[in-house]
């Protein structure tokens, strides 16, 4: 008598003869991922008119003769106006070396006095608070403002400074009314101003570092410079060269500070006029608004190449 033998029925699953499992329905993820994009439409659209029909707007000007009323006619001439821009040694090119120049010089120093600041403040101490306070009240003031402070300290005859000068022995000096004096002057003057800021980012980006690599490096028989040195600013590079990169970009921009001590063309030789002044002239005091729109294109190129270089150099320091 033979048997058969009966296999295990398998599972309606495995056998993929059953109802296969349902699947999650995305409909409310469609429609959040909508509803986001629609709570960001308006803030995006807002913000990329604000951006791009300034630019669209200054760089179509920059190709045509517009001068005198706004609403005045005005013929395409190509590259005529960036032509005439770049072939001025008289004003163009003497106000870039001077932004130049007061860029790197302000920026130097208030990147070195700021660390120097950040790093003393590093441990806590006993009125660090009341510091903290006074270190960023530069910052709350209006350049304007400041400008016109400095400038009334900083006068030749009633000023302040020069008092103080001549009670020490020194002789007096001319500052702000001198050719030679002004923009070291201004120079400092913004020093006064933006040291504090980067002191904080400094001071911030500080806080954050471990304290294991230096500890190791003083056990190691490190002294506080090979520490600062070797340990500390490596680490502070990725802050550090933020930033650098955000004040000199901030810095490129002065204005307002250069035209409440100087006035219109920065100086009766020009000898504060920086790229942003000198557009300003052209705008409002000659009207020239087809080279005017020219130089600004020009200067926004110039601070675009500058970010680019300063990006590229703190990249390779850094990695």
């Amino acid at each position: 008598m033979s048997t058969t033998e009966v296999s295990p029925a398998r599972p309606a699953a495995a056998s993929g003869t059953g109802p296969a499992p349902a699947r999650r329905p995305r409909t409310f993820e469609q429609a959040n991922r909508r509803l986001k994009w629609a709570m960001l439409s308006p803030a995006l659209l807002f913000v990329g008119l604000m951006i791009v029909f300034p630019l669209v707007y200054t760089v179509g000007l920059s190709l045509t003769d517009a001068f005198g009323a706004v609403n005045a006619g005005k013929a395409y001439v190509g590259l005529q106006n960036f032509t005439d821009a770049l072939g001025d040694t008289r004003r163009f090119w003497p106000a870039a070396q001077r932004t130049l120049v007061f860029t790197v010089g302000a920026v130097v120093l208030e990147t070195a006095l700021g660390l120097a600041l950040a790093m003393l403040m590093r441990k806590p101490f006993r009125g660090m608070r009341w510091v903290r306070t006074v270190l960023i009240i530069p910052l709350l003031t209006t350049p304007v403002a400041i400008g016109i402070l400095w400038l009334l300290i900083l006068d030749p005859t009633n000023g302040i400074a020069n008092h103080l000068l001549a009670g020490i022995g020194l002789p007096r000096q001319e500052f702000l009314g001198s050719v030679s004096q002004s923009l070291p002057t201004l120079m400092l003057i913004d020093v006064w101003q933006w040291t504090p800021m980067m002191t904080l980012l400094l001071l911030a980006g500080l806080t954050t570092l471990p304290e294991e690599p230096e500890e190791a490096a003083r056990v190691d028989g490190a002294n506080g410079w090979q520490r600062f040195r070797y340990v500390v600013l490596p680490m502070l590079g990725p802050t550090l060269a933020t930033a650098l990169v955000l004040r000199a970009v901030d810095a490129l921009k002065t204005f307002d500070i250069l035209y409440a001590t100087k006035g219109a063309g920065g100086g009766s030789d020009f000898e504060v006029e920086t790229l942003n002044v000198y557009a300003y002239g052209l705008t409002f005091d000659y009207q020239e608004y087809g080279l005017a729109a020219a130089v600004l294109v020009l200067f926004t190129l110039f601070i675009i190449g500058v970010v680019v270089l300063l990006r590229r150099r703190s990249g390779r320091k850094t990695a």
